[in-house]
């Protein structure tokens, strides 16, 4: 608790004395956004101008640079996006993104579920398409939970060291008893700040909506289905 503690203040801290906005403090403290909003609602941010004209134009160049960067890595990723989308394994976790990732921010790839082969699988292609080789671990858990055993069960599952993973309670629910199937092992959440892998996988998340808007991919990938399947009618 004295860690829950460290971080609230933290995140109190970084509202008040440096402005920062909800999602970028969840992404600073890795803690899930939900929890660091009850710890800051109702603090208001301040706006003031306090840069000079020649940090201003520092700061507008650097984001003028990274966002050259991104776009590069997005549209070298867009052209062979459809390759890169006949390897299942890659396309089964940008369908998985773009149904369970996080994607309000352009700066990380993140992803939370209650289910350990969801996140197993997850996990496993982030390693394979990011370049980063730090990544962060957290978890939410129930009041009539165990965040030590938690910790323990997601450390071996994922084949990570437990010191790596943090637990967080729920600060807006109650005890999990009667409803274990909704999130036994609590929700976890895997991220990895690699801003030019959010780009490509923007690209491949593109590609894959596109491709489902066209109707000759949707009938063929109809046909392909009764194939493999028609004979379970």
């Amino acid at each position: 608790m004295k860690r829950l503690d460290h971080l609230r203040q933290k995140a109190i801290e970084l509202r008040t004395k440096h402005n920062m906005a909800l999602d970028d403090i969840s992404e600073r403290l890795n803690v899930p956004r939900t929890t660091v909003y009850y710890w800051i609602r109702g603090i208001v941010i301040e706006r003031t101008e306090k840069q000079t004209a020649g940090q201003k134009a520092g700061t507008a160049a650097m984001q003028a640079k990274c966002a050259s960067r991104r776009q590069e890595a997005y549209d070298a990723t867009l052209e062979i996006a459809s390759a890169l989308l006949e390897d299942q394994e890659v396309r089964d976790f940008v369908v998985l993104y773009l149904a369970e990732g996080y994607r309000k921010c352009r700066n990380v790839v993140s992803l939370g579920n209650s289910s350990p082969a969801m996140i197993q699988f997850a996990y496993r292609c982030m390693r394979r398409l990011s370049d980063k080789p730090r990544f962060q671990f957290s978890f939410q858990y129930h009041a009539d939970q165990d965040p030590d055993e938690l910790r323990q069960f997601w450390a071996a599952y994922l084949s990570i060291e437990p010191e790596c993973i943090h637990p967080v309670p729920k600060t807006n629910s109650g005890h999990l008893r009667g409803r274990e199937f909704v999130c036994k092992h609590g929700i976890f959440m895997v991220r990895v700040g690699d801003t030019l892998f959010r780009s490509r996988l923007q690209a491949l998340m593109d590609t894959v909506q596109e491709q489902w808007a066209t109707p000759a991919f949707t009938t063929q990938a109809f046909q392909a289905f009764c194939s493999q399947y028609g004979h379970l009618r």
